[in-house]
């Protein structure tokens, strides 16, 4: 398998342990993630109308406030504009938690990392193992429904980690249709801005700092929101989208890539509408999935007035939790450095007290700028996978827990599994996602 690895790699700098076995999936989990796809389309799709309704005076109008804080004001604005009034990602990369009652969906990301992983991984173990979610081809395919006619993956430095996994894409999509510059290790071989008026389709990964939109093509933007700031080439792409001479992909909607929708989902005066946009069915489905979520907003209560399920009347109470009552997370809910990965990630229950309330004071303070939400914790189900010992140079089981993330494609009038990431981490790990001590492998069904 060490052999099988790209040449450039697939992320930069990063390892994992490697392990001869797929994460076994059983047919009726596989069953649910398979429905699970569309659910999620159609919360996505709901969470794009509410906010569009909000800024209309049609829904609470604190919903777009809430989801605006802290954000240019140039960037608002481009968010709203009419040309990409209903534009939704085309990827959906829910990480769901295993859970001793199933899994719940402890985010989603709009703009995931692992779509080259995962479709290096899934090529390879098919190699031996037939029941690979996704197949050997299930990621490039849908990749490339994303980008059908070829187009550019603009990544920013701040994600440079991805890049390698990018170029393997690119290069593979420009294998499959004999672009001219690819070579048979999938490779990409000189190519040059000229290149995108060769015959035939190509894909090609840029770095976003300089970037020079073409009109007709398509971009994937691998960058965060955030780094715009950053990223002062972008610009010219940023206009060449709001003239309609490129499409972009995740749409520059800052407030589709907030963690705080988990929040406004269990928002009682947004229940009705949630119900009538989802459905009776989807919204109860969702219900057993989403955690319980909490915006820590600061404002002032009635004085008769609770915050739900804590039953407390102000969040400095939560600040006097007990370490049992703070199996808690507090999670950054976007447009922050902190909001991507695990950075601004904290459980209360591991904190001593004094740090618990210095961070519930500090969401308070920094709300208006960079709004916080309080999550339940939901703890990982244990489950034994092998995996190779680098050290040691042979086979060892680890206990730990899954982080399973399955992928999502928006395809036409249909959205695809095409193929699921699971990470393994050790049992004492809270933070399921990728670090040198975990195992990543594709998922297969049993």
């Amino acid at each position: 398998m060490r052999n099988a690895f790209p040449k450039e790699g697939l992320f930069a700098e990063k390892d994992w342990l490697l392990s001869p076995d797929a994460f076994p999936i059983e047919k009726k989990i596989l069953t649910d993630l398979e429905q699970l796809a569309h659910r999620l389309f159609v919360f996505q799709r709901a969470c794009n109308q509410l906010y569009q309704l909000s800024i209309k005076g049609k829904q609470p109008e604190w919903v777009a406030r809430y989801l605006d804080a802290g954000k240019p004001k140039e960037l608002i604005e481009f968010s709203r504009r009419k040309e990409i009034r209903d534009d939704v990602p085309q990827v959906i990369r829910p990480d769901l938690i295993l859970t001793d009652e199933g899994y719940i969906i402890a985010e989603i990301d709009s703009v995931p990392g692992g779509i080259g992983l995962t479709g290096w991984l899934n090529q390879i173990y098919s190699t031996f193992d037939s029941q690979i979610i996704g197949g050997a081809d299930g990621m490039l395919d849908g990749f490339q429904s994303v980008l059908p006619n070829g187009g550019d993956i603009v990544v920013s430095q701040e994600a440079a980690t991805y890049r390698p996994e990018m170029e393997w894409i690119a290069a593979r999509l420009n294998q499959r249709h004999a672009v001219a510059g690819v070579g048979d290790s999938g490779s990409i071989r000189n190519f040059t801005p000229a290149r995108i008026s060769d015959p035939g389709y190509s894909w090609r990964v840029m770095p976003a700092e300089n970037y020079e939109p073409q009109d007709g093509r398509a971009v994937y933007r691998f960058f965060e929101l955030f780094d715009l700031p950053n990223i002062p080439g972008i610009e010219n792409a940023l206009r060449a989208n709001a003239e309609g001479r490129i499409t972009i992909t995740p749409p520059i909607k800052p407030y589709l890539e907030e963690k705080m929708w988990f929040a406004l989902f269990w928002m009682q005066p947004l229940r009705e509408f949630w119900r009538r946009e989802l459905g009776e069915k989807y919204f109860i489905k969702l219900q057993e999935v989403i955690p319980y979520s909490w915006l820590l907003d600061p404002t002032p209560l009635p004085q008769h007035a609770v915050i739900p399920r804590l039953e407390i009347h102000d969040w400095r109470e939560a600040a006097k939790f007990s370490q049992k009552d703070r199996e808690l997370l507090l999670k950054v809910s976007g447009f922050s450095p902190l909001g991507w990965g695990s950075r601004g990630i904290v459980l209360g229950s591991d904190l001593p007290h004094a740090e618990w309330e210095k961070r519930i004071e500090h969401a308070l303070a920094t709300f208006e700028s960079s709004p916080t939400i309080l999550q339940r914790f939901h703890k990982g189900r244990l489950f034994e996978h092998r995996y190779w010992d680098p050290d040691s140079d042979e086979l060892k089981t680890m206990k730990g827990r899954v982080r399973l993330c399955p992928y999502y494609f928006v395809e036409g009038d249909q959205v695809k599994l095409r193929g699921a990431l699971a990470t393994i981490a050790p049992a004492d790990k809270k933070f399921l996602h990728g670090m040198s001590e975990a195992i990543l492998v594709p998922s297969n069904t049993q």
